[in-house]
């Protein structure tokens, strides 16, 4: 009973409180405790493995045991463990970086500001969205358009952005000044009979009709992932981003490309943004920009927004803006290290070769009873479970169904995570065929388990 009373477990529910977890449960549950890393997979502390089948949360790009990010971050320690960027201050890792991610960039990018998060980095993007259009004298051009089941982040500023219901309820959210417009995901919104495209068009007219509502003159920004991951790996329909930009010119509306999670090889191309043909004005970046093996984000902003920026800095004495960890030295060197990597190995070569067998195997599934929907695009994908195929009606939330799922999966040995009714794969880049076929064989079995409990609890 002792050591059970002083076991991570018994001190993780003692003092720990969880980000995204039913803090109730939890304290009946206690949480999985993950003690090591070794490729694709991840071993708890009582010596089970589990294929991660979500990268852990989207980042883990080069899987758990990289010796050379282990190696760039402890040769960087040793030389300069830390420095700011403030007042112009610098250092050789965070250049390096920086002129990387221009010369990398899917459209013509002037500069690079550093954060630590995706949500900081969507932050910092709001206000210079705001700071753009005080430098040109618009300081009406204020309000941000994003979607419904948007995903941008947890700060105030952009858990207001992001379109999951959850992620405002009790938080007082969202704040003034931001707007949602409707979600692209043809499955649960397109009328019966209507094409893709149509789809498209019907989005880009109700996203015109929201901006003619509030005034043009009003709308500063609109931000968008190329692939909505968290609200359900939602790909864009046909002509969708083509359409939605010649708005956004029309009435000089910035775009912003969250590609925190499409960035960096997920959808087969460096950036998400390539994949859709978007041209955005400012890009936010995180996750796999270090393998996850060190928090860093960034933001890049085209010429026109930079050349505010610094109008408008001469004239107040400052920019304003920035965070004590802003191009810290060991996460840029490790950025930095991944970004070599992913070159020297060809990782987008490999992600290429492994896509094809990837959403075959995802697409497979389509034919399970559970399974309404499959959506994907790269080595990113999900299922949407349904309790009627026909119908398309949704399980009820306290069905918990996907989570039921989740925990099949993870007793066969692979971790996941329910989003909504969304059963989600978005696996290490480096994974290899024969670890995709694994993955998926032990997630159907997950999915099998999960529609005989469903049946003898008179779900479906």
């Amino acid at each position: 009973m002792t050591a059970l009373l002083n076991s991570l477990e018994a001190r993780d529910t003692a003092f720990v409180l969880h980000p995204y977890t039913n803090a109730s449960q939890h304290l009946k549950d206690g949480p999985m405790v993950i003690a090591k890393g070794e490729g694709v997979y991840v071993i708890d502390n009582d010596g089970n493995r589990y294929i991660e089948a979500l990268g852990g949360l989207f980042c883990a790009s080069l899987g758990f045991s990289e010796a050379r990010l282990v190696d760039a971050a402890y040769r960087q320690m040793k030389e300069l463990p830390f420095y700011h960027s403030f007042g112009g201050k610098s250092h050789e890792t965070a250049i390096e970086l920086a002129e990387r991610l221009i010369k990398l960039s899917p459209v013509p990018m002037s500069k690079v500001f550093f954060a630590n998060s995706g949500s900081e980095a969507n932050d910092t993007a709001m206000k210079l969205v705001w700071y753009y259009h005080n430098a040109i004298g618009k300081p009406e051009k204020k309000k941000i358009i994003s979607r419904q089941r948007a995903y941008h982040g947890v700060t105030i500023a952009s858990a207001s952005l992001t379109g999951l219901a959850n992620n405002h309820r009790d938080f007082d959210l969202p704040i003034d000044r931001i707007l949602h417009t409707d979600c692209p995901e043809f499955y649960r919104y397109g009328h019966e009979g209507e094409t893709e495209e149509e789809f498209a068009s019907r989005c880009a007219a109700s996203l015109e009709q929201l901006i003619l509502k509030e005034g043009p003159e009003t709308i500063g920004g609109f931000f968008a992932e190329p692939l909505m991951a968290s609200g359900g790996c939602i790909v864009p329909p046909a002509t969708y981003y083509e359409k939605i930009q010649a708005i956004l010119s029309r009435y000089d509306i910035l775009l912003v490309a969250d590609e925190v999670i499409c960035g960096f090889g997920r959808l087969g191309t460096m950036f998400g943004s390539e994949s859709f043909g978007m041209k955005p004005d400012i890009i936010t970046m995180a996750k796999q920009l270090s393998a996850a093996y060190q928090p860093i984000s960034a933001v890049m902003i085209n010429g026109r927004v930079h050349e505010a920026v610094v109008a408008e800095s001469q004239k107040i004495g400052t920019f304003g803006h920035g965070f004590t960890y802003s191009g810290h030295p060991v996460a840029t060197a490790v950025a930095l290290e991944t970004l070599k990597i992913y070159e020297e190995r060809d990782i987008l070569g490999h992600v290429n070769s492994v896509i094809p067998l990837f959403q075959r195997r995802l697409h497979e599934l389509r034919d399970h009873p559970l399974v309404g929907d499959v959506r994907g695009r790269g080595m990113i994908g999900t299922l949407e479970l349904v309790r009627d195929k026909a119908t398309k009606e949704a399980f009820k939330p306290t069905d918990g169904v996907a989570i039921y799922a989740g925990k099949r999966a993870q007793a066969h040995g692979v971790i996941t995570r329910a989003l909504g009714d969304n059963f989600s794969f978005c696996p290490p880049l480096i994974m290899t065929e024969a670890e995709i076929d694994d993955m998926f064989d032990r997630s159907t079995k997950a999915l099998d388990e999960t529609y005989d409990w469903a049946k003898t609890s008179n779900l479906i």
